[in-house]
C-alpha cells in the first residue's frame, strides 16, 4: 500500500499537475495540503474519476487538507482536537480497512508561525501540543497510525541546504524542533530518515532566488509511524522530479509503501 503527502498550493493552480501525479505514481492514498478551497469548489470528480474516494476539509483561499484514497475512507474525522476555537481548516483523519486490518492516518497542515515574537508563533507552538497529545491517545489504541503531511519544521541542520539562512524562522526555532522531537520520541518512525541518512535530502524549494535550480532545499513534508505500522515498512521516497515541472508546487510528494497483505 503506498502512502503519500503533498503540499500542492492550491488545487485549482494545481490540478494538471496532481491529476498527473496521481496517474503516475498511483498511490492509494494521498493527502493533500493546502488546497486553498471551500469544500464545495474542490475539484473531486477529476479524481473520483481516477478511481479515488475523497473527503475534504476546506477554507476559502487558505489552508485546508484533504485525503484521497481508492479504499474507503471510515471514521472521517475533521479538525485537531484540543480547541474548539481553533476554525483554521489544518486536520484531517480517516481510517481505511485492508487485509491485514485498519489503518488510521491524520493529513496535517502544521502552522508555520512566522513572524516570530507574534501570536502566529505561539499558535504553532500551541497546535503542536495538541498534536502530540492527539498522537499519544492514538498511540495508546495500538492500532496502525500515521502521521503525515507539512509539519513547517526543519528537524536538523543536515535537513536544509543553507541552515545558517533559517535561525531566525519559525520552522528552525529550537522550540519547534524541540516539539517535533517530542512527538516522534513517543515512540513514531521518522520515515524518510529511517529510510535514508542521505544528505541534501529535501522536499521544498522557495519559488525565489532560483532555490530549485541551486538545490536550496529544505525538508519540512514529513511522515511519522507507529511502532504498528512501522512493522509493515517497505520502503519510502520523495519524488523530488515533481518540482522541475511546468507552474510547481513548492513542495514535492512524500510517499511510504506499507505491506496490506
Amino acid at each position: 500500500m503506498k502512502i503519500a503527502t503533498w503540499n500542492i498550493n492550491g488545487v485549482k493552480a494545481r490540478v494538471e499537475a496532481v491529476e498527473e501525479w496521481l496517474k503516475e505514481a498511483s498511490p492509494d492514498i494521498a493527502c493533500f495540503q493546502e488546497i486553498k478551497s471551500v469544500d464545495e469548489g474542490f475539484p473531486r470528480e477529476i479524481f473520483e474519476g481516477l478511481g479515488y474516494n475523497v473527503e475534504t476539509h476546506g477554507q476559502k483561499g487558505f489552508n485546508g487538507v484533504a485525503i484521497l484514497s481508492k479504499l474507503p475512507l471510515e471514521d472521517v474525522q475533521r479538525g485537531l482536537p484540543g480547541d474548539d476555537s481553533d476554525e483554521q481548516a489544518r486536520y484531517i483523519e480517516a481510517t481505511v480497512s485492508t487485509p491485514k486490518g485498519a489503518i488510521r492516518f491524520g493529513c496535517l497542515y502544521l502552522p508555520n508561525g512566522n513572524p516570530l515574537g507574534t501570536e502566529k508563533f505561539s499558535y504553532k507552538l500551541g497546535w503542536m501540543n495538541r498534536l502530540i497529545a492527539h498522537a499519544e491517545k492514538r498511540l495508546a489504541e495500538e492500532t496502525p497510525f500515521l502521521l503525515l503531511g507539512d509539519f513547517n519544521v526543519i528537524p536538523d541542520p543536515v535537513d536544509a541546504a543553507k541552515p545558517e539562512s533559517w535561525v531566525d524562522d519559525a520552522l528552525f526555532q529550537p522550540e519547534s524542533r524541540q516539539a517535533f522531537r517530542a512527538l516522534v520520541n513517543l515512540g513514531m518512525t521518522e520515515t524518510v530518515r529511517a529510510c535514508t541518512e542521505a544528505p541534501e535530502t529535501y522536499t521544498f524549494w522557495d519559488y525565489q532566488a532560483g532555490a530549485w535550480q541551486k538545490n536550496n532545499g529544505i525538508r519540512i513534508d514529513h511522515i511519522l509511524l507507529s511502532p504498528q505500522a512501522t512493522d509493515r515498512l517497505n520502503g519510502c521516497g520523495i519524488d523530488k522530479y515533481v518540482r522541475g515541472w511546468e507552474k510547481p508546487s513548492d513542495h514535492v510528494p512524500v510517499w511510504v509503501d506499507l505491506a496490506a497483505a
